[in-house]
Parts: C-alpha cells; structure tokens; sequence
C-alpha cells in the first residue's frame, strides 16, 4: 500500500508540473528580477558597475572621435550624472520598433550602436544592455539629450517612460519619491529647450533603485578616481571630471592625459629606470566568420575582414617586480587573454635570439633565457583594439579571440628586435644595458636553484661559513629562533648577556647601512653590512627570495629610541621591503620598542626600590602624576636612555629582549604600490618631492619628539 501511495503522488506532481509553471520574464524584468547575472552583486561593486556602464557609454563616443570631454557628478542627494560632449544619443525613431532612440537604448536590452552598423569601430560595450540594464535598476533615470540645436528630454521609473510632478530642467527639484505617470498608450521625447548650433551631447542623471540594492552600497570615489585615471591614459586628449558634491565642501579633480599609454607606464613604474619607455605599434588584419543579418532579418554566417590596432608601451627598471596591465579597446582583461600570450611569445622569442646573438660578449653559455629572467623589471601596458571582440564570458576579464595572438607577436617581435639592434646612440646603450639585465638575472635564477639544491641548514660546527660577527642561536627550529639586528658592538655586549642563547641570534650592523633604494644591486651586494644580513638570513634576495630557507621565524630591528636609531631602522626596511619583501609580507619581520625612561620608586626601610619603564613623554608624565596622587616619592633624577648601551644586561632582557615581557611591533605592508611610493619619496633617487613633502609636513611635526 505504502509503494502505491508513493507512486501515486510522484505521478501527481508529474502531472502538477506544467507549462503554465514556467516564467517567461520579457524586456527589463529579467534585470529586476536577477540582476546578478548583470552587474555581478547588488552591493558597492554592483552600484559602481552601473555607474560605469553609463561613463563607457560616453567613453565609446570618446574613442570615436566625437568626445572630449566627460564630467560625473555625485550629488547629495544619492543620485549620480554623467555629462558628455559626444554626439547625443539618437533622437529619431528606429523604423521596427517605432521607438525613439533614446527610448531604445534606455528600455531595450541588447539595442545599440556596437553590432557592426558602422557607429563605433571599437568600443567599450558589446552586448547592448548597459544603459537599459541601469536604468532598470534605477528608481528614477532622467536623459537629456542635445542634438540638432534642440534638447530633448525623457524620464524613467524603473524602467518605464513617463512623466515626473516636478518641473523638468528645474536644478535641485528632481526626486524619485515624485508622482509618477507613465505612458500607457505610446511615449514622447519632449523638447525642453534650445542650444546653439553644433553643440551636442547627453546628460544622464539616475537615483539607483533601494529596492534592488543593499542599504550600505555607495558609490567609491577612489575607485571611480582610479578607473578616471586609466580611462584617461587610454583616450589621450580625454578630459574626465569627477566632482564629488556629497560633503559640504564639493571636490573636484580633472584627469587629462595627452601621452597617453607611454604617460601610463611611466606612471605605472617606480623603480628607476634601465629604458626609456619603449612604444610598440603596428596592426595585421584577419578573417572570422561572424553572423550578419541580411535584408530578409535572416542571419547568415559571413565571412568578415577584421583589423586589430596593437599600441604597447614597455619600460624596464632597475627593480625585479613585474607590472603588465592589458586592454582590449577600453576594456581592462586582468586575466590577459590571446593578446597577452602573444605578447609573452615574442618577448621570449626575441630575447633568446639577441641573447644568442651576442652570447659572447655576455657570457651566457648554453643556458636558456625564461619568461621570468625578461619580466623582471618590465612595467608594461599592452593595448588593442579591434571591433566586436569575443570575450571568454560575461565578465570581459579574458580576451578569446584566437587570431589577436599572432598579430601582436608579429608587431612585438618587428618593433623590439628593431630597438634591441638599433644603432641610435641612445637606444644601443639602452639595449646593451637591458641585455645584461636580462643575462644578470638567469644567471641569478640559475645561481639560487643550485644553491636552493645543495643548501643544508648549518649545525654550530658547520657555521664557519656565516659572519664571524654573528652570535648565532643555538636551536635550528625557525619555529621558535629570532635574529635582532642591533645597532653597533656596544649594545651588541649588552645583549649577548641579556639574550636566550637557546633560541635568540644576534648580528651587529656599523651605524646606518647603504641607502638600497638609491643604490644598484651590484653595490647592495657589494655592501658588507647588507650582504652580512642576506647571508644570515639564508633565502637569497629580489625575485629569487625563497621564503622557506629563512632560517629564523623573527627578523627583530633592535635599534637606539632615538632619531639615528629612527633612520637606521628605516635604512634596515627599505633593504628588507626591496629585496626580502615576502619575509615583510609573512608578518615576520618587527621593531624592538626599548623603553625611554627608568622611574626608580623608592619604598620605605629595606624593601628594594620598584622600578617603573616609560615608552613615551606622555606615558611618563602620567606615570609621575599617578604616584604623586598615591603619596609615592620618586628618586631623583628620571632615567633618560639615549641609547640600548645605557642598559644593563638585565634591564634589556626584561624591558626589550624577554618575550614574557617584551613589545614588539610587527611591520607589515596593507598596500603595496602605496608602500612602494612612500619608499621611493622618502628614500628615492629623486629629491624635489622629497623637498617639497617635507616642506608642506613641517607643521604637523612635533618638536619635542626631535632628541637634539
């Protein structure tokens, strides 16, 4: 009975599931209903996707020819416009559907001027559903366009056109919450003034819809600077304006680029540089067969002949970090794509062939240059653009079409070998230099393999190969071994005495060690204080650091608390982030925090007086206040150490040294490039900013903090 039941109720909701079940969701309730799958979430990221669907729309004109000018404002009132001086979105009416085309492109998806009718020969938008997907999530999305000498304008409310309570035009009187009446038999594009002749453009205002997104999505000003910026590089000439009007004093900053991708990798890279920026141009054509649609609304596979513009910009430095930014029109592919391999294939092709070509002068021997050897150093920024490329997926992150690959490795290997055997004064000397980089650093990966392969953590027996300076530990577990670098031979006696030699190491530097940002890898190398630190850290250096050879769990700065010590310290993290960055990036590199003052407090008969540390001036004070309130009399004088050489050996274990008792701060880098920025003002090569960064801090410097 129980399997007769069974089967009867799978039958019965057999037969409950039926075609009146399924959904059909037409037009822009598809985007209300899942928009995920169009703008990625309904957070931060989603709002901002939007807002870039709209600045890509101007952008496209921009690429054109048509604009140069763009200007997004975020106003108070949570709604965000995007003004632009391109062409103005068309106002005529589209003769199948009997729509303006503004009304088209704002409530159609998958309707505009990017499949092949010959408006945009490259453009940042592909599938036609920016606009119309934004203002589907918009609770009110108001379009002005000038065109013809007239301006025409036409309001949305989720989607639908109608018509607003409040004055159109009006400034400051535009509100979602308005009465809204929508058109019910056909709609109109109103004619709500007049502009002189020639001028023409689109102004597109929206309120993003709170139905839709979460209550603490907001627009991210410094991302929308950020992607200002790249936009800027990409479109030379451009003018982005981003005006923020939220707070009560409005900001505005303009991002005009005339150089374009070559202005772009040289703001791209930091480190000095071994090149100048290299521009490589060229473009090749190929076929694909695409689907047209004839006069009959038939689609049929067609044969087309495409052009892909390739325009790279490569600059290689003295560092060994790798930054390679790609495009495809204006359309950042972070995963790369068939433009990227192209890129990389001639790189190494080209490469092996002048490093064989001159093997002699270089020494190279029968070694083989690798993709890492020719990265280290290279900032690049690899472009092109192509109409209606094929992306792998929704996200455009991933450039698929195949034939790319081999039309930028034809330009890249034609223009670099050009350059590489120039015999131009300036860029010989440049090639000549970039050859011995490249050479420089296979032989290095090919030097740290070897060794990587014969290396042995050495025993106290074997460690004769180490600094004799060295107070090495005496446990090989990095688990639990710290190495202090202290500051000169004095504090270096002091803390032999004061150390756990079980599981403690120290190594003494002489005062302030060479300055690394400045200086070449040769002369680091060369430099006994920085070599010493390398080698008894035992991982190597730059690209080819091996995080796993460290041999200590904790690098510990352990310097004077004062302003020599201040720099040493800083001399030490400019070595340490440069060349030994992962150690920096694993949290396990800190600063030793000794304290600045002893507070003897004396006790009554023979009790012992306590002592008391001090870190810092105000910790001090409030320190002497609060015994003076409890009736305690406090020797005279206050303790003031100027150094870690003033301390007994006891004193600096139990203040400084002793992990039961001890401070440490741990140096860690939450931003990189900004990391990478302040090392290069504060310690670079270049001295005007360093001047002027100085000058404009001199105020907020406390004075007594200077020990003079």
């Amino acid at each position: 009975m129980a399997t007769a039941a069974k089967k009867s109720a799978t039958t019965k909701s057999s037969q409950d599931y039926t075609a009146h079940h399924l959904q059909v969701l037409e037009g822009l309730e598809a985007v209300r209903k899942r928009p995920g799958m169009y703008i990625g979430s309904t957070d931060s990221r989603g709002l901002m996707h939007c807002l870039w669907e709209i600045i890509d729309n101007a952008v496209d004109e921009a690429l054109g020819g048509h604009c140069d000018r763009i200007v997004v404002v975020l106003h108070r009132d949570g709604s965000v416009e995007v003004r632009d001086n391109g062409r103005g979105v068309p106002v005529d009416i589209e003769p199948k559907t009997g729509l303006t085309g503004v009304e088209l492109v704002y409530t159609r998806l998958h309707a505009g001027g990017k499949f092949g009718g010959g408006s945009y020969t490259a453009s940042g938008g592909l599938h036609g559903v920016g606009a119309s997907v934004v203002n589907a999530l918009s609770s009110r999305l108001d379009v002005e366009v000038d065109r013809g000498g007239k301006t025409y304008a036409m309001s949305f409310r989720r989607g639908e056109p109608g018509v607003f309570s409040d004055v159109a035009g009006a400034k400051g009187s535009k509100d979602p919450g308005h009465d809204f009446t929508a058109y019910v038999s056909g709609s109109q594009l109103d004619v709500i003034g007049t502009v002189k002749r020639g001028v023409s453009g689109t102004r597109v205002r929206y309120w993003a819809d709170h139905q839709i997104f979460l209550k603490d999505a907001s627009f991210d000003l410094e991302g929308l600077t950020a992607r200002a910026r790249q936009t800027s590089f990409l479109v030379p000439g451009l003018a982005i304006v981003i005006r923020d009007e939220r707070s009560e004093e409005a900001t505005e900053e303009v991002f005009l680029h005339d150089g374009g991708i070559s202005e772009f990798c040289d703001y791209l890279a930091i480190d000095p540089p071994v090149t100048d920026v290299w521009r490589l141009q060229g473009s090749g054509t190929f076929t694909e067969t695409v689907p047209v649609l004839d006069s009959r609304g038939h689609m049929t596979p067609t044969e087309v002949e495409r052009e892909a513009g390739v325009d790279i910009a490569v600059r290689w430095g003295t560092g060994y970090d790798t930054k390679v930014q790609s495009f495809v029109n204006i359309i950042a592919t972070p995963k790369g794509g068939t433009h990227l391999a192209g890129f990389d294939q001639a790189l190494i092709k080209v490469f092996r062939k002048q490093l064989e070509l001159n093997a002699r002068r270089l020494k190279v021997g029968a070694d083989k240059v690798e993709k890492d050897d020719i990265l280290a150093g290279l900032t690049a920024v690899v472009t092109v653009r192509l109409a209606e490329p094929q992306f792998e997926g929704q996200t455009k992150e991933v450039l698929g079409t195949a034939a790319v690959r081999a039309i930028v490795a034809k330009v890249v290997e034609s223009e670099l070998t050009a350059l590489l055997t120039s015999t131009k004064r300036g860029e010989k000397q440049q090639a000549a230099l970039l050859l011995e980089k490249v050479t420089s650093e296979m032989k290095s990966r090919i030097s740290a393999r070897l060794h990587k392969e014969t290396q042995r953590r050495k025993t106290a027996l074997e460690s004769s190969s180490l600094p004799a300076k060295l107070a090495d530990c005496r446990s090989s577990d990095p688990e639990r071994t710290e190495l202090f670098i202290v500051e000169g031979d004095s504090a270096l006696g002091t803390a032999k005495l004061a150390r756990s030699s079980d599981h403690q190491a120290l190594l003494p530097i002489r005062g302030k060690i060479l300055n690394v940002q400045k200086a070449s890898v040769t002369d680091m190398l060369g430099n006994a204080e920085c070599a010493a630190i390398i080698q008894v850290i035992g991982a190597g250096s730059g690209r080819t650091f091996d995080l796993d050879a460290v041999r200590y769990g904790k690098v510990i700065i352990m310097t004077d608390a004062d302003v020599d010590g201040a720099h040493i310290r800083t001399l030490l993290l400019t070595l340490f982030h440069r060349y030994m960055r992962p150690l920096v990036e694993a949290g396990r590199v800190y600063a030793a925090v000794p304290p600045l003052h002893r507070i003897e407090v004396a006790n009554p008969g023979s009790k012992p007086n306590e002592l008391i540390y001090t870190y810092s001036e105000p910790e001090m004070r409030k320190t002497l206040a609060g015994l003076q309130r409890k009736g305690r009399s406090v020797k005279e004088p206050i303790q003031r150490y100027k150094g870690l050489g003033e301390m007994d050996a006891d004193q600096l274990a139990e203040t400084t040294m002793d992990p039961r008792h001890r401070t440490l701060r741990r140096v860690t880098i939450g931003d990189i490039e900004a990391a990478q920025r302040v090392f290069e003002l504060l310690m670079g090569s270049e001295v005007a900013p360093r001047k002027d960064f100085i000058v404009a801090s001199a105020q907020t410097l406390d004075r007594e903090r200077i020990d003079a």
